[in-house]
């Protein structure tokens, strides 16, 4: 993990993080914890993507699931309670 502290990106500027971000994410201490992560934007652009990916391919598991009739459906929290505490005897 790449760190550099608030005081020396105050005390450097924003070079002090360009040097670091050629070796990927870097992050950013403040208070002795970290407190922020620095990614250049072709890693910020393929995160997201990524993102975007899982929760398409969930969503569509999902979906399809309720189309093959594998999910329940219940009306209250209530039924959702009393289905689960039924599966789980």
């Amino acid at each position: 993990m790449k760190t550099i502290t608030a005081q020396e990106i105050k005390r450097r500027g924003i070079s002090a993080v360009d040097e670091k971000l050629k070796i990927g994410p870097v992050h950013v201490i403040k208070n002795n914890k970290p407190k922020y992560v620095v990614m250049d934007e072709e890693s910020y652009t393929e995160l997201i993507s990524e993102i975007e990916t899982a929760y398409e391919t969930r969503l569509n598991t999902a979906l399809n699931e309720i189309d093959r009739g594998e999910l329940a459906s219940h009306d209250t929290v209530d039924d959702l309670m009393a289905a689960i505490e039924s599966e789980q005897d």
